[in-house]
């Protein structure tokens, strides 16, 4: 009796199966332990944010109840009914989104700007010892220069719609440059010895070693420019501009409607979310990417 033929495929298929269990077998299993800790850390990052939850909705509560029960003057404060209400008028009118479009667009170009430009000026530093040395006091003295002060100028340099970005970047670039450079200094040289005893240039160390090994000090320094470029994108909008988050503001102050003025700065707070969770985003994907996370 002649043996039937067996099909390629149905080869591939049993030798697949059989691999599937050996990696399943192989797999090790989770003791009983370790998974109710697992379940112990989850229920307490729920708890956690719960209690957040809980803690907004109290401040809330306690600020409506204040200005129901004439705690406070509600026509200087607000409330949260009002603002629902002012949030309402302002997206109906379409007013709210073009001003916070405006304000987004401006803080994401400031952050980008600010990060390349620091990156690079960090990057002469590392290369030139005798460049950092010179450069160094004058990093300090502009660091430590209340930045509202160069408004006035901004303004006459570069106009009314330019001032803004160059408020957002001269606050942010030079707190980049001290931090980008800081992580350079703390690779480990032994790295960067071994690379040149090889006779690799400092172009191929800096590619090969320094940026790769400075992707967690970028994202820490991108997290810290968020706040910064923010602030500083609301202080130009504040001496000059005809459009942003920071213009509602200073109009609402000016013509007392308290409600624009909180309706604001709850959108600048949901902007600076949104920020931040982006660069965690963008941080986990390359921290996985350069293998700085498992």
């Amino acid at each position: 009796m002649s043996s039937l033929p067996v099909s390629e495929s149905s080869v591939v298929a049993e030798t697949q199966e059989v691999k599937t269990r050996a990696a399943l077998a192989s797999k090790p299993s989770v003791s009983p332990q370790y998974a109710e800790y697992r379940q112990t850390q989850r229920r307490k990052q729920w708890m956690v944010r719960l209690s957040q939850l809980l803690l907004f909705v109290a401040f809330l509560g306690v600020w409506q109840l204040a200005a129901n029960m004439k705690w406070v003057d509600s026509m200087l404060t607000s409330k949260p009914s009002q603002l629902f209400m002012s949030f309402q008028e302002l997206a109906f009118k379409g007013e709210l989104f073009k001003h916070t479009w405006t304000t987004s667009m401006e803080t994401l170009i400031g952050i980008v700007v600010s990060m390349l430009l620091g990156t690079l000026i960090a990057v002469v530093f590392w290369w030139s010892t005798f460049t950092s040395k010179v450069l160094e006091p004058y990093m300090v003295v502009l660091n430590a220069l209340p930045k509202v002060a160069l408004g006035p100028i901004f303004y006459i340099w570069l106009g009314d719609k330019y001032s803004i970005y160059g408020m957002a970047i001269a606050i942010s670039v030079i707190v980049t440059i001290i931090m980008v450079e800081s992580g350079f200094k703390e690779i480990s040289q032994t790295k960067l010895k071994l690379m040149e005893s090889f006779g690799a240039t400092k172009a191929q160390m800096l590619r090969m070693v320094l940026l790769p090994a400075s992707i967690p000090n970028f994202i820490a320094t991108l997290k810290v420019n968020v706040g910064l470029t923010l602030v500083g994108v609301i202080m130009g909008e504040f001496l000059s501009s005809k459009a942003g988050l920071g213009y509602l503001i200073i109009y609402g102050g000016q013509v007392f409607q308290m409600n624009m003025v909180m309706v604001s700065i709850a959108m600048l707070a949901i902007l600076s979310i949104i920020l931040y969770g982006l660069v965690n985003v963008v941080g986990r994907f390359a921290k996985k990417k350069y293998h700085f996370e498992n």
